[in-house]
């Protein structure tokens, strides 16, 4: 999409492992020709590495987010794709890029991040998680898929510097 700042890509391979199966090919591997066994990068750098997250990226930087994505930490971000933007009905990601829209974009964004380092086996456990923005999401099983609301996780445990993503196929959205 034209409209969004290029230099903020933030991208992550969205390969189709089971997230309960997922050893992920980061903890110990390769995505490409990128070594990502100890990576120095935070979530932020990890996710500009994969690209497809435009939407994500452009979204971080019109709610001003990037520099606390690129702090300590740790942070666990349930990273949707662009496909999962695309899925939005027309016309709501440009609404929400508006500066008229920060706040609600930052409540958006917020409800993906959770505080601390949250790895499969730990998501799996759970029942719900708090987000930076206060609310609760539900995590649930289902036919061996994990869920984060209505939002199937569709690869986990890509680590980083400051935190792990697991990468989702829908926007989530708060209450």
């Amino acid at each position: 999409m034209p409209i969004f700042n290029r230099s903020l890509r933030i991208g992550i391979a969205a390969l189709s492992l089971s997230f309960l199966t997922s050893t992920s090919v980061f903890s110990g591997g390769h995505m490409g020709d990128e070594d990502h066994t100890m990576t120095s990068k935070d979530v932020v750098e990890t996710a500009i590495s994969a690209g497809n997250f435009e939407t994500l990226t452009a979204a971080l930087g019109a709610a001003g987010l990037v520099e606390i994505l690129k702090s300590e930490g740790p942070f666990t971000v349930f990273a949707p794709t662009d496909e999962a933007f695309a899925m939005l009905p027309a016309g709501t990601v440009e609404m929400l890029l508006m500066p008229a829209n920060k706040q609600k974009l930052i409540d958006i964004l917020t409800y993906h991040v959770v505080a601390g380092n949250v790895k499969a086996a730990d998501v799996i456990k759970l029942s719900s998680a708090e987000t930076l923005n206060g609310q609760l999401v539900a995590i649930k099983i289902l036919d061996g898929k994990v869920f984060i609301d209505n939002a199937t996780v569709i690869n986990a445990d890509i680590e980083s510097s400051n935190g792990t993503i697991h990468v989702i196929d829908t926007v989530l959205m708060p209450q």
